[in-house]
């Protein structure tokens, strides 16, 4: 029930970049982009044709569910910023290796502890992209603050810097 009350706050225009974490039956009544599968939901729903991304949480797991996902995610790639004692899982070393071997590439994105100071390493290692949640969050205090261009402004930094 919530996450309808949210959708139907979102501009119908958007609905087609909204990907589900869960109540897949959403995908389909509101015309979003697609569903996303993580450990509370892991498999797809019988019968689904569509847009499907996955969370990952080891090189293993990126080479087995690539192939059957437009995208995954692969965490934490450095120190969470927003999850306290959530440390990273791989070296550098480990990183460029599995780029090497086709395990990282376009398909795979890094999630986990990215901020200005590392934006340029994810670009190093090879993923396809950055999902930038804690650097962006700690801009922005929603109880309190009023004033979001500061978190705009944090965003395109971060956007121009991955350019």
């Amino acid at each position: 029930m919530f996450a309808e009350r949210l959708l139907t706050l979102i501009p119908e225009q958007y609905h087609k970049r909204i990907v589900v974490h869960g109540h897949f039956y959403l995908k389909e009544e509101y015309k979003l982009k697609g569903i996303h599968l993580n450990g509370r939901n892991p498999n797809l729903p019988e019968g689904y044709k569509g847009h499907v991304s996955c969370s990952c949480h080891s090189l293993d797991e990126v080479k087995e569910r690539k192939s059957s996902c437009d995208y995954v995610f692969l965490s934490p790639v450095f120190n969470s910023i927003s999850k306290l004692n959530y440390n990273s899982a791989y070296t550098a070393e480990e990183l460029r290796t599995a780029a090497k071997a086709g395990i990282i590439d376009k398909k795979v994105i890094a999630l986990g502890g990215i901020d200005e100071e590392n934006l340029l390493e994810v670009k190093d290692f090879g993923f396809g992209g950055a999902a930038i949640l804690g650097a962006l969050w700690n801009k922005f205090d929603a109880c309190t603050d009023r004033d979001y261009r500061c978190v705009i402004e944090h965003f395109r930094k971060l956007r121009d810097l991955a350019d």
